[in-house]
């Protein structure tokens, strides 16, 4: 029977919390504002950072953990030769593909913007040049025609392969269509024989499905007037157990391609894409820490907004306290019932915010193009400090209440 009666009375002081709130609707929402921006603005650059983070972890993921990145070394002296001097080239593919005894499958990668034609359309697009194996390194799919050989870049065919998205760049043309008739690169007739997939992308600056794919030894001496160096080249190994050798293996051939002694830095980086993912969620992990910091300063002040309100509150509805009082209202009922609006007020503040975060970041990727993604954990634990910040700042208020003298309350003006 005392726990029935108890019960009742927690039902009662909250019933009188919320009756509290709702007297003053206006002046309860603007002191939950700064919580609903606070919210809105963390979920919603999380969920911003969220999105290109797994967008970027398929992309690395889809690649495979067995797959390198050759780069021209940059930021240092290497070998004697400033860094900016430091190349790689077509022939350094071709060594690394003959002499590494079938070990290494190679593609070589450069690429330029160029313009692109088709009838009036035309569009400023990358021409990115590659042998075909770079295209199943990539786990790159064809949605029509075919992709080039190796015995059309040997010969420098003017052939070209379409990104998902060029099309639409080169007057909506339908796919299936721009397949068999002809583009101009740089003034220069190219065949399409095959239009890609959509396979996506986490950087605008870097978006596989706008590119145009030609050979290339077609874009080196038909496209680029010979420049034969390389942007890059991605290797790939069978399997993670044989990436020792494999690092072994390029070191070597590169040096004696480069005629680099032993003990000289190299004018090469070899990356591995596991490195590079590894790499990239401490990152992530280190910009969700900022974006906590940054959530926990506005929601802090937030919640010093509301427990200067509650202060008001009380120093307000000080007669009613006491008429709770001397109607038999004890101390810890005042201060369960300040506790209740308090954390409701901050409640419904961090409520507030996750939904307008959550339509921040749908509006963003509806009318940005950008990648969003909303996890619950962020949600959850938005909420959490919410409750937590509405409990610390309304302890104070809650205890002045509850410290109020009947007698004395009863008399205030």
């Amino acid at each position: 029977m005392i726990g029935h009666k108890g019960s009742l009375l927690f039902t009662e002081i909250i019933g009188v919390a919320m009756a509290a709130i709702r007297a003053n609707a206006l002046r309860s929402f603007l002191t939950t504002l700064g919580i609903i921006i606070g919210v809105a603005a963390v979920i919603s650059m999380v969920s911003l950072g969220e999105g290109a983070s797994r967008q970027i972890q398929a992309q690395i993921e889809g690649m495979g953990t067995n797959v390198l990145s050759i780069q021209p070394a940059r930021g240092r002296m290497t070998g004697g030769i400033a860094s900016g001097q430091a190349r790689l080239y077509a022939d350094d593919a071709v060594a690394l593909r003959d002499n590494s005894g079938g070990l290494l499958k190679v593609a070589p990668e450069t690429s330029q913007r160029l313009q692109v034609t088709y009838f009036r359309w035309n569009d400023n697009t990358e021409v990115f040049g590659t042998w075909p194996e770079w295209f199943e390194m990539n786990n790159m799919r064809l949605a029509h025609g075919r992709l080039f050989d190796l015995g059309e870049n040997q010969g420098r065919r003017r052939v070209a392969v379409l990104g998902a998205e060029v099309p639409n760049n080169l007057g909506g043309t339908p796919p299936e269509l721009l397949v068999g008739r002809s583009i101009q690169i740089r003034g220069v007739s190219f065949e399409v024989i095959g239009v890609l997939e959509v396979k996506g992308s986490s950087t605008p600056w870097m978006n596989p499905d706008r590119r145009v794919y030609i050979p290339l030894n077609t874009a080196i001496y038909r496209v680029m007037g010979g420049r034969d160096n390389l942007g890059g080249i991605s290797v790939q190994v069978p399997s993670p157990a044989l990436m020792d050798m494999a690092f072994s293996e390029i070191d070597r051939i590169l040096r004696r391609q480069h005629q680099i002694l032993p003990g000289q830095p190299a004018d090469f980086e070899i990356r591995n894409f596991a490195d590079l993912l590894a790499t990239f969620q401490e990152t992530q992990q280190t910009f969700t820490f900022l974006l906590a910091g940054i959530a926990a300063v506005s929601l802090l002040v937030g919640g010093i907004g509301i427990m200067n309100i509650m202060l008001v509150s009380v120093t307000e509805r000080t007669r009613e306290i006491g008429v709770r009082k001397a109607m038999g209202a004890t101390r810890l009922n005042i201060l369960f019932q300040f506790l209740i609006e308090s954390l409701a007020l901050c409640l419904l503040g961090g409520a507030l915010g996750v939904a307008a975060g959550w339509g921040g970041a749908s509006l963003l990727a509806w009318r940005g193009g950008m990648t969003t993604a909303v996890a619950m954990n962020s949600v959850i634990i938005a909420l959490g400090f919410s409750a937590a910040i509405g409990l610390f700042f309304g302890i104070w208020p809650a205890r002045r209440a509850a410290k109020l003298d009947p007698i004395e309350a009863l008399r205030y003006e």
